[in-house]
């Protein structure tokens, strides 16, 4: 089910009002929460849920047990039985037909035939996001940082929850499942602050990602007789498309869990107005950055280890394992690699924490040099993005190649797209008033009143009914 479908549209005001009106207990609102949540990943296909399941039973299983016992080496293989499980679900469902094809292909090279077929399995939607939620579950109880749940429900529920199952935020039990245990009241104010937040989170992906995708695909399809300003748009317009449309999937997921008294994690702060590569990622994915931060490269000695050589390695390592756990395509790898290059620099300088604040806070544009180094920063994204996009490696150079060799400059390419650039344009705007807020609809109410606040929401309604497409578009991320 999509958020920006048909079936959504009934099926969240109906579980809305359920929630709030029939099941006011919260062993009952855990209950169906947790019902409504396999209906809603059902949708798909419902013997995903099985794999669903299967994840949370063992890690819950897991958890219990690592608390009744303080033998080391039992504790162990208790945390490996979780890592074998999850991570085993990846690599079978995501990564196994990768792998075989690497493999006939390089013993092909020295002469050597392998007999070896692929598996005729479809990825299951979301299973990286709720593979590593419920595994940073077990971890955490091992280490015990936190104390294992004695009732299934609540642990159940938060592994599917619904508003962030199939594309995060990747929540961590010890800020999530508190909320499940605890009395819930219905909030005014919360709730319509998760209404204007989806409400922008529907303008970014349905109005800005949506119509973008309609130029980025086209021009990925025929690159090869495209002009340098084609080319140019195509990855500009990627850029803010796979921003608009994940960090609208985000800001909806984030907004309807308010609606049931939720708070989930924020995923985006605003990426784009970074000053440097480390700035973006703590603005980026924060959930997934965090994510590896924690449970691979602090463990690897992070950045307080005795060499340079180490330093570079555990940067390398975490940047090149985010894009794989992107998807099984060297493009992935290579956009991960990318990064680490980009990052590298900020961090053997020791500069990579130079810019903790909102850029240009308290006024209206940045310095002439925060410019620059935006502009810097957005341009070297763009170029790791045109790799996450294209087909292959090869593609993706090439693309680069005829962007800057194709000389050829139409001014019809921008003609033809002046609403999409304008929605861009506003977009932008929007976010720059608003970069100090969690999202762009969060409005002061004495900067704004009321009835201001009122059109622009009215306005932005009709927008996005306005410029839909027919046909609903799967998010990106659900790929992942």
């Amino acid at each position: 089910m999509l958020f920006n479908s048909f079936e959504y549209a009934i099926f969240l005001p109906v579980v809305f009002l359920l929630y709030w009106l029939v099941f006011t207990e919260l062993k009952w609102q855990n209950i169906f929460l947790l019902a409504v949540s396999y209906l809603f990943y059902g949708w798909w296909d419902y013997r995903f849920l099985s794999l669903l399941i299967f994840s949370s039973v063992v890690d819950f299983l897991v958890a219990r047990q690592l608390s009744r016992t303080e033998i080391p080496k039992y504790r162990k293989r208790l945390l490996i039985i979780s890592l074998i499980s999850n991570l085993g679900l990846l690599a079978v469902f995501k990564y196994y037909n990768f792998f075989v094809t690497e493999f006939v292909i390089a013993f092909s090279g020295i002469g050597i035939d392998l007999n070896m077929g692929t598996l005729k399995i479809i990825l299951p939607v979301g299973i990286s996001f709720y593979t590593f939620q419920t595994l940073s579950y077990t971890i955490d109880v091992f280490r015990k940082k936190i104390k294992p749940v004695n009732d299934w429900i609540p642990f159940f529920a938060y592994v599917s929850f619904f508003p962030q199952l199939v594309a995060g935020p990747i929540e961590r039990a010890s800020q999530l499942i508190p909320q499940f245990t605890k009395s819930r009241k219905f909030d005014y104010e919360q709730a319509r602050d998760g209404m204007q937040q989806i409400l922008w989170g529907l303008f970014k992906k349905v109005v800005i990602a949506d119509n973008c995708a309609v130029f980025v695909n086209a021009t990925f399809a025929n690159y090869a007789e495209l002009d340098t300003i084609s080319l140019g748009l195509g990855a500009f317009f990627f850029a803010i498309q796979i921003y608009g449309d994940f960090s609208g999937y985000s800001d909806i997921a984030i907004g309807t869990a308010r609606l049931f008294g939720f708070n989930l994690m924020r995923n985006f702060a605003f990426p784009y107005f970074s000053r440097d590569i480390a700035e973006f990622w703590r603005r980026w994915h924060i959930s997934l950055s965090t994510w590896f931060r924690d449970y691979l490269y602090i463990p690897l000695g992070g950045s307080r280890v005795d060499s340079k050589a180490r330093l570079v390695f555990n940067v390398a390592v975490i940047f090149l394992v985010s894009g794989f756990w992107h998807g099984a395509n060297w493009t992935y790898i290579v956009w991960g690699g990318l990064h680490a290059l980009y990052f590298l620099p900020g961090i053997l300088s020791g500069k990579n924490r130079r810019h903790l604040n909102t850029v240009a806070v308290g006024k209206y544009l940045p310095t002439i040099k925060e410019f620059i180094n935006i502009v810097i920063t957005f341009i070297f994204v763009v170029i790791a993005w045109i790799f996450f996009r294209a087909e292959t490696v090869g593609q993706a150079f090439d693309y680069l190649h005829r962007m800057v060799t194709s000389f050829d400059f139409p001014v019809r390419p921008l003609q033809k797209n002046m609403i999409l650039i304008l929605g861009i344009t506003i977009l932008i705007f929007v976010e720059w008033l608003q970069r100090t807020k969690e999202h762009g609809f969060q409005f002061e109410k004495n900067k704004l009143n009321k009835p201001g606040r009122g059109i622009i929401y009215l306005i932005t309604a009709l927008t996005i009914l306005l410029l839909a497409p027919k046909n609903p578009s799967v998010f990106i991320y659900f790929q992942f």
